[in-house]
């Protein structure tokens, strides 16, 4: 699994390098996420995909190593201290805290809610959520095109985004009388106005089941040529989390580069949480034996 790289999250994560950056991509989760007042737990219009139930997934956490939490590096120990560690969290997306009507997609059967597919804080984006039914589901292919902002211009996270926020993939949604974009609500309407065009993405796909086998509060992704994957890494402000602060590295993200990793969590129990937010850490990295 160490060579092992997901195409998910090659531009974002749950939070970005920078803080600044990062405020960006909350303001657009308030709108895509919000629930609905009323809405009913499960959307009908197709059945259910089928994905893999999460504790199947690899992501149940594996529990203490015979009983015991594991205590934290000795001196003797043949790992480094690094320093000035930015740290985020990330979380695979519940298909419940998006409003859009359900659509087929690529890859899957059934229908699911198209904000929680292809907008800037649903699976596209993380990677991997969890659908109305519970399972997990992940993007195959991202598809042609980047991002782009809510008034449909393209944004791109190689300028960290001076464009504007992303907001949408760039497909999968209809623009609206300004060329902005919206999609259809679940409980009727449109977001920000009727759609006039279409834009498809092409080559995109979906499937079922985790892209790759993680553990909430245990995984973590990294940037691989300062922490190689498969590494265990020792997070002091992790200490309580129940695992004694000890993670693996097994992901990446494309905007996790250099002196910051990405902490795999389970989700808040609201869209408005957007997780840990660490500068100025230490952690201790102990590469794995070749």
């Amino acid at each position: 699994m160490t060579g092992r790289r997901r195409p998910p999250r090659l531009f974002w994560t749950a939070a970005a390098t920078t803080l600044a950056a990062f405020a960006l991509l909350v303001a657009p989760a308030a709108t895509l996420a919000a629930p609905l007042a009323g809405m009913p737990a499960v959307i009908t219009g197709g059945p259910s995909s089928g994905g893999a139930p999460i504790l199947s997934g690899g992501l149940a956490p594996t529990g203490k190593r015979n009983g015991k939490i594991p205590p934290p590096p000795s001196k003797h120990a043949h790992g480094r201290w690094l320093h000035g560690v930015t740290i985020t969290e990330y979380w695979p997306a519940p298909e419940s805290w998006f409003v859009g009507r359900p659509v087929k997609t690529p890859g899957l059967p059934g229908t699911h809610r198209i904000d929680w597919l292809y907008s800037a804080t649903g699976v596209s984006m993380e990677g991997e959520g969890i659908g109305l039914d519970g399972r997990m589901y992940h993007i195959n292919a991202l598809g042609d095109g980047g991002w782009i902002t809510a008034a449909g211009k393209p944004t791109s996270p190689s300028n960290n985004w001076q464009a504007g926020s992303p907001y949408w993939r760039a497909g999968g949604y209809w623009r609206n009388r300004t060329g902005g974009v919206t999609f259809p609500l679940a409980a009727a309407g449109w977001s920000a106005g009727v759609g006039r065009t279409y834009v498809p993405l092409a080559n995109v796909s979906f499937a079922a089941g985790a892209s790759l086998p993680l553990h909430y509060y245990q995984s973590i992704a990294v940037d691989p040529s300062v922490i190689p994957l498969g590494s265990r890494v020792y997070v002091p402000s992790y200490r309580h989390d129940g695992h004694g602060g000890w993670f693996v590295a097994q992901d990446t993200g494309g905007a996790i580069n250099g002196l910051h990793i990405d902490v795999f969590r389970s989700p808040p129990t609201s869209s408005s949480d957007s997780g840990q937010y660490l500068t100025g850490k230490r952690i201790y990295v102990i590469k794995p034996r070749r």
